[in-house]
């Protein structure tokens, strides 16, 4: 093999070996620690709003829509009172 088509072909095996590392860390599920006032703020605006994340996380200083709403879903993956949206 010559040395420019080694290079080449180095450069793609450490960017396919990127691409996939960063597959698998956004396939990890991340867990989310949300304080009893955090949880007790997002169930008491959710049952006012519903699913409105972006107001919701706007109560939360440091919490974004999505983190919001990755830990309400994941919370609502068993059944619960809190989980519905009416009063």
């Amino acid at each position: 093999m010559s040395e420019s088509n080694h290079n080449t072909t180095e450069a793609n095996t450490t960017s396919s070996d990127q691409f996939v590392k960063e597959m698998r860390q956004q396939e990890e599920p991340t867990i989310l620690h949300f304080s009893e006032d955090e949880e007790d703020l997002v169930a008491r605006m959710f049952r006012l709003v519903g699913k409105r994340w972006s107001l919701i996380a706007g109560r939360i200083p440091g919490r974004t829509a999505q983190e919001v709403e990755k830990y309400w879903t994941s919370k609502c993956a068993f059944p619960s009172d809190q989980c519905s949206s009416s009063a």
